[in-house]
């Protein structure tokens, strides 16, 4: 019997077995996601990967092998079989898409003759299929971008940078023109002060055109800091290198991995889970005492394997500059971008007391509630003859009703924070008061 296309065979007696893999699957997987207004990651999420491999994917750059495509098929509601499927099939599927969204206009549909009309007319099928998924999409990435060019930080941090060198350059430009007689020194001064804003001028709008230029995947992340938290929120799946785009967060994750090697070979997976299990881990203090293990330890184990009543758990560290070496989010309690976080979070509370712990109920502008431990610590990479060098974790956890300890109002970056009266603030916020 004649193989049917897309088919492969195997060993004498065995049956042939479909290859999950067609050169347009990626191109169907972000249609359908897009028609769903979903975000890269939140696929991504869903099928235990980084929105950065869903990305080469989605653009026909990566394979897509059966257990994948069972896992993004799930993911976006649709049978695998259709995301594979062939060209009639996916024709037709395209045409239930434009019928559906005539049916929501309220719009007589023949559904019945489907079939028939992708039969007798073809190309007008894959035009009229075609054109309804585009237009829909483009609506949904209107609806996207506008609403990310009002709200996102970065870009008006960035846009007003341009502003600022722009009215620079215009100033020094019209001073040099207006005065003409101008001693050579001070004109030579002028020149360099114009020289130095016009590549300062460059580089931001160098900048800001690669972050516009992301625009098109709006879920990929911005930095590799961002690419290795997207791996963190998808489980770390191995092999690291397959879900990273770019080589500075396929190094950033192996760091990653190295502390938490590290860290497991000194409490193990199976040790933290029997002591939490066995009642000792509703204070990290208790089980750190419980199991003679540091706190700081504890609090980075619980953080990344999250047993039992620590499902839910967020973790934050930091350097002795603030600097992040590593994010996972508490559900409800988001994270701003990479570099940024809140003076009065205990986790900066603790950098400065090393050794000394802080446990704080903290609570968020929408008046979300939390329970979050923190400490410090001083490492001696360079030994004794080097300075010592502090890094701080806070694990974060959704405070449990009836919790009446006092609380501490906290937010996330200063720029948008709209807690105004806040006595740690050091830049006006973009948004409205709390």
């Amino acid at each position: 019997m004649p193989r049917l296309p897309n088919e492969v065979a195997t060993r004498p007696g065995q049956a042939t077995r479909t290859v999950a893999k067609r050169p347009l699957i990626g191109t169907r997987i972000r249609e359908r996601r897009l028609l769903l207004g979903c975000r890269q990651i939140e696929v991504a999420q869903r099928a235990k990967i980084s929105a950065a491999y869903l990305n080469l994917i989605e653009h026909n750059r990566r394979p897509v092998g059966e257990a994948l495509l069972g896992r993004l098929a799930a993911a976006l509601e649709i049978d695998a079989a259709e995301l594979a499927s062939d060209r009639e099939e996916s024709l037709m599927s395209g045409l239930r898409e434009a019928a559906a969204l005539a049916d929501r206009q309220n719009l007589p549909i023949e559904l019945d003759q489907i079939a028939e009309f992708a039969a007798r007319f073809p190309g007008w099928a894959s035009s009229l299929s075609f054109a309804v998924r585009r237009a829909d999409a483009l609506e949904r990435r209107l609806v996207a971008l506008s609403d990310r060019m009002t709200r996102d930080p970065y870009l008006l941090t960035t846009l007003h940078e341009i502003q600022s060198a722009v009215t620079v350059v215009r100033s020094t430009a019209s001073i040099l023109a207006e005065t003409p007689d101008m001693e050579q020194d001070w004109r030579d001064r002028f020149h360099a002060n114009l020289e130095t804003d016009s590549q300062r001028l460059s580089r931001t709008a160098q900048s800001l055109v690669t972050y516009l230029d992301s625009f098109e995947d709006e879920a990929v992340p911005m930095s590799p800091q961002e690419e290795v938290e997207s791996w963190v929120e998808a489980g770390q799946p191995e092999p690291a290198d397959g879900h990273l785009a770019s080589d500075a967060a396929r190094a950033l994750a192996r760091s990653v991995l190295a502390m938490q090697e590290q860290d497991r070979a000194l409490l193990s997976d199976a040790d933290l889970s029997a002591a939490v299990e066995a009642g000792h881990g509703s204070d990290p203090a208790a089980l750190a005492q419980q199991i003679g293990r540091p706190l700081e330890l504890v609090l980075r184990r619980l953080g990344n394997l999250r047993p039992g009543e620590w499902a839910r758990a967020g973790l934050v560290i930091c350097d002795g500059s603030g600097a992040t070496l590593f994010r996972h989010a508490a559900p409800g309690f988001p994270l701003p971008r990479p570099g940024e976080g809140c003076a009065l979070w205990p986790l900066f509370e603790a950098l400065v007391q090393p050794q000394l712990p802080v446990v704080r109920m903290i609570e968020t502008p929408d008046g979300a509630r939390f329970m979050a431990w923190a400490v410090s610590e001083r490492l001696l990479p360079m030994g004794f003859d080097g300075p010592p060098l502090s890094r701080a974790q806070m694990l974060i956890l959704p405070a449990p009703q009836g919790e009446n300890r006092a609380t501490l109002a906290v937010g996330p970056a200063c720029r948008i924070c709209p807690r105004n009266a806040c006595p740690a603030r050091h830049e006006p916020s973009i948004l409205g008061p709390a």
